[in-house]
């Protein structure tokens, strides 16, 4: 009985560290969620383009002189803000974020010139290209078995900070356009108190990793030690050999050999497709509501709704089970036509503002619908380094993209089109996207019909145990010229990539 007794004592000792672990863990998902909210409390974000064109800017200089220089600066800061996430391990970057909100929110209530405005643009892209630190902050913090309630607290509290903040943006909207910017002021002020009282993690992602975690290789000992016989590396051949040796170019040899599954290059290719076309509608849509109706003005109520419908449908692609190896190209395709369609009723009806409400809500969802798919399509094959990795390189191409048209479509130096003639572009843009997913499925539909036609039957019947017997004594004695016994085909199966990737999923749990 003995051992009963040393096992209680024990478990009394475990029971406050385990209450206190739980407790830590509580509070820390609270402040993270509470500040996920309050950082999304914008209520004059919805409306910053009807204030500017109040303010006596032209449709023309916030379209063709302002409004491009988002994806321009966008694109600039994207890879060091990446890099300087994981390097200073996330809160820094945190803090950066909410204090370019506080000037974006200066800039708009104090500049009075086309270069402050532009300049509000900048600030605005750096809080964009920093929404990456919240997202993977709250995985250093916790343990790998709370990841998937830490990304359901988080997305579920930063969802309802941006709805919470398109209906008070609508409520308050009877005050004025400026007094919403004065309360949006506030708000990013008390988010960025928050900021300063977050906690830093220890480790990171690519970089602040011990040499232990990742271990020395014989070849890092020999440069550190060199034998006798072995000259010492002059210092060019060292930092050759560190960067070879680096963790982030062992990564991205990796990555490369991931590449070649088919899922992972399809739903990698729709991210950098259509999160171009969508950002370019996003920047956009507020302007073509100005011009449809300037007395009419629910751009916050529209922005609840489709945040509200997005959260709906990204609920119901978790939902979702079809084998994704064989149809994802023709659910792609489907959904990229929608989009099509809704952007092409966009500009048939452009001077309906209640049909370019729905529309706009309608095509956010659709977009968003996708998102949680290619996300655990992109995830399930990959470790969670390498899923950092390739979102952030997605992103990037995405915003590369999004710049060029930008460049060629909107901007003055460009062909400086209106906003109508814009989305005419972007309809034909999205419809192409669709017609060449829908001839891939078509391809992969007629590659899976011929293989199932050309399936061999099966024997009819197996050879008996006196036959085999036979058969085996022909072998021995060197008689080849009677029945041989032929091995089964190797049939391929349509579903081989969802199996695996449940597989690692399995693994990494």
């Amino acid at each position: 009985m003995v051992p009963n007794g040393q096992a209680a004592g024990k478990q009394a000792c475990e029971d406050p560290r385990q209450d206190r672990e739980l407790k830590s863990w509580r509070c820390l998902v609270f402040y993270l969620c509470f500040f996920g909210f309050m950082a999304q409390l914008r209520p004059g974000e919805s409306f910053i383009t009807p204030y500017l064109l109040q303010r006596n800017f032209t449709i023309a200089q916030v379209t063709n002189e302002i409004i491009p220089v988002l994806p321009y600066s966008h694109m600039t800061v994207l890879v060091p803000i990446f890099l300087l996430t994981d390097y200073l391990r996330y809160k820094p970057v945190l803090v950066l974020q909410c204090l370019s909100f506080v000037c974006v929110w200066l800039l708009l209530l104090l500049g009075n010139s086309v270069l402050h405005m532009q300049l509000m643009e900048v600030f605005y892209s750096i809080t964009m290209a920093a929404r990456i630190a919240y997202s993977s902050y709250i995985f250093s913090l916790v343990q790998p078995s709370r990841y998937q309630r830490m990304a359901s607290y988080s997305r579920t509290a930063v969802l309802l900070g941006v709805f919470t903040s398109s209906v008070l943006g609508q409520v308050l909207l009877s005050l004025g356009y400026q007094s919403l910017n004065y309360i949006s002021l506030g708000f990013v002020i008390f988010s960025l108190g928050l900021s300063l009282f977050l906690k830093r993690p220890k480790h990171s992602l690519f970089f602040n990793r011990s040499a232990l975690a990742r271990g020395a290789s014989p070849c890092e000992l020999d440069q550190m030690h060199p034998g006798p016989e072995q000259p010492e590396p002059r210092k060019l051949e060292r930092v050759l050999g560190m960067c070879k040796d680096s963790f982030l170019v062992c990564m991205l040899r990796e990555l490369v050999e991931n590449a070649r599954q088919p899922q992972l290059r399809l739903w990698c290719l729709w991210w950098v497709f259509n999160s171009a076309g969508y950002y370019l509608i996003s920047y956009y849509t507020h302007v073509l509501w100005r011009e449809a109706d300037q007395k009419l003005n629910y751009n916050g109520a529209v922005d609840a709704a489709s945040t509200l419908l997005s959260a709906i449908m990204s609920l119901y692609a978790g939902f979702v089970k079809i084998r994704w190896a064989l149809w994802s190209k023709l659910v792609i395709a489907s959904v990229i036509a929608i989009q099509a369609g809704l952007v092409f009723c966009m500009v048939i009806m452009s001077t309906n503002i209640w049909i370019l409400y729905m529309a706009y809500v309608l095509f956010r969802g659709a977009y968003q619908f996708l998102v949680p798919i290619a996300t655990f399509q992109i995830a399930s094959s990959l470790s969670k380094e390498l899923c950092a990795l390739v979102f952030g390189i997605n992103t990037f191409l995405a915003t590369v993209l999004k710049t060029v048209i930008t460049l060629v479509v909107s901007d003055k130096r460009g062909l400086g089109l209106s906003v109508p003639r814009q989305f005419t572009i972007y309809s034909v843009y999205f419809l192409v996207l669709s017609i060449i997913c829908f001839v891939g499925a078509a391809l992969d539909g007629l590659r899976y019909c011929r293989r199932r036609r050309h399936q061999p039957l099966p024997l009819p019947q197996e050879l008996s145990p006196l036959e085999n017997s036979v058969q085996v004594l022909s072998l021995q004695d060197g008689n080849l010229k009677g029945p041989q016994p032929s091995a089964p085909p190797l049939l391929p199966e349509d579903g081989v990539e969802d199996s695996v990737a449940g597989l690692r999923l399995e693994a990494k749990a």
